[in-house]
């Protein structure tokens, strides 16, 4: 039991703080914008999971790139990328994670959505 306990625990910091949970408000906030996004061969992909596209962190103040790595789908649950935005001069990060509701953003709620994975659906 410690064992799956402990694996649970480095794949959740392997792509991040607060990935496994519904996206949470900013806590970072720096005053000098994130490097380029680096370029990142994703790996085939792996039935029943999700790409998690590496992302800048601010780890003991500076830039820390976290590569990206895939994590098991969450059914019913649609994965948001970290992403770092500007506001007022500063840069803001926001953790992104699992967020459970609408996947294509239709205002349809994924439990009651016929195709709750069709972005192109009006």
């Amino acid at each position: 039991m410690m064992k799956k306990v402990l694996l649970a625990t480095m794949i959740a910091a392997s792509v991040g703080a607060g990935t496994m949970a519904a996206p949470a408000s900013a806590d970072i906030s720096v005053h000098v914008a994130p490097p380029p996004p680096r370029h990142e061969v994703v790996p085939a992909p792996r039935h029943g999971y999700v790409w998690a596209p590496g992302h800048w962190d601010w780890r003991n103040g500076r830039y820390v790139w976290v590569q990206g790595s895939y994590v098991r789908a969450r059914n019913g649950y649609h994965y948001a990328a970290p992403r770092w935005y500007e506001r007022d001069g500063r840069w803001y990060m926001d953790r992104g994670g699992w967020a459970r509701g609408d996947a294509d953003h239709d205002g349809i709620p994924n439990r009651v959505d016929h195709a709750p994975n069709n972005p192109n659906r009006g």
